[in-house]
Formats: C-alpha cells, sequence, structure tokens
C-alpha cells in the first residue's frame, strides 16, 4: 500500500509540474502592425536598427518584414511630391535651353560684316572752321 501511495505521490507531483509549466508559458508575442510603426516613427527606426543589426536572425521576422513594408508605404507617399519638383525643375531647365538656343540662331540669322568685302567709300575730311575775324583766303590773292 505504501508503494502505491508513493507512486500515486510521485505521479501527482509529475502532474502538477506539468501543469505549472504549461501554465507558465510565455505570454503571446505581440507584433507590431504596419499602422502602429506608421505612427510612431521612432520605433520603426529602432525596429529598422535591430533588423540591420542581426540579419540572419531578423530576415523572417515579423517585425521586421512589417517595417519594410512601412518604409515602403512612407517612400510611396513622398515620392509624388519629389517628382513633381523633379518634373518642375526640368520644364524650367528646358525653358532656359530653350531661349538660349533661340537666342543663337537669332544671332545666327543676322547678316555677319566682313570687313575685306565692305565697299570702299572716300571719306571727305570737314574743312576746318575758320576763325570769324579771318576771312577766307582766295587764290591769288595776297593779304594786305
Amino acid at each position: 500500500m505504501q508503494n502505491a501511495l508513493h507512486k500515486a505521490g510521485i505521479l501527482g507531483l509529475v502532474g502538477a509540474a506539468a501543469v505549472a509549466v504549461a501554465a507558465c508559458s510565455p505570454p503571446p508575442v505581440h507584433h507590431l502592425s504596419v499602422e502602429d510603426l506608421l505612427e510612431d516613427r521612432v520605433m520603426l527606426d529602432g525596429v529598422l536598427l535591430k533588423c540591420d543589426q542581426d540579419f540572419g536572425k531578423a530576415h523572417n521576422d515579423t517585425d521586421c518584414y512589417n517595417a519594410r513594408i512601412a518604409v515602403e508605404r512612407l517612400a510611396a507617399q513622398h515620392e509624388p511630391a519629389e517628382e513633381a519638383k523633379r518634373r518642375e525643375e526640368f520644364e524650367r531647365t528646358r525653358e532656359q535651353l530653350r531661349l538660349a538656343e533661340e537666342k543663337q540662331r537669332d544671332q545666327a540669322a543676322k547678316p555677319k560684316l566682313d570687313g575685306y568685302t565692305l565697299p570702299l567709300v572716300p571719306v571727305d575730311p570737314q574743312p576746318a572752321a575758320a576763325p570769324a575775324d579771318q576771312k577766307p583766303a582766295v587764290l591769288g590773292q595776297t593779304k594786305p
């Protein structure tokens, strides 16, 4: 009888230990959702830093996967604004180039003067103005 009581006690202890071990299982892990990471940028940076430090372990981690999705969504939000800015800059540069080319075409269309083919025109020097008290000299006359 003592043997049976002893066995029952041991089985009871083993059963109690099994129940205790099952009851002490770790709480379920709460994974961060993409929306949580989008709202909290500091947490997003921390998760990405953790993922980058231990790439092998974090490669399949749900938090790292959600963090990558959050980064892609953030990039998609900022892309249209950057694209519009680049397009505006491109248009401004294209307009400046068009104006410069148009100016260059106008200058090329003007006839250029070639000094070697210009017609010769005699240049008449202006006669020097005579002083008011002197009369113009006439050929053949002497001064009195």
